[in-house]
């Protein structure tokens, strides 16, 4: 069997807890630090539009 740890690797980089890189990727986070996005964009070498997106609330 293989696992994959990415999101385990990334979180050790960037000084996160499993349970709030889960809450970020599950969209139940309310909020997220602008040091903790600065860090996600530099360990992927992307830009915040890389990664976030927005969607209208469906009524």
């Amino acid at each position: 069997m293989i696992i994959l740890n990415l999101d385990v690797m990334l979180a050790e980089r960037i000084g996160l807890t499993q349970a709030n890189l889960s809450r970020l990727k599950t969209g139940k986070a309310k909020a997220i630090r602008l040091s903790t996005l600065d860090a996600i964009c530099r360990e992927l070498d992307c830009t915040q539009g890389g990664i976030l997106e927005y969607r209208a609330d469906e009524d």
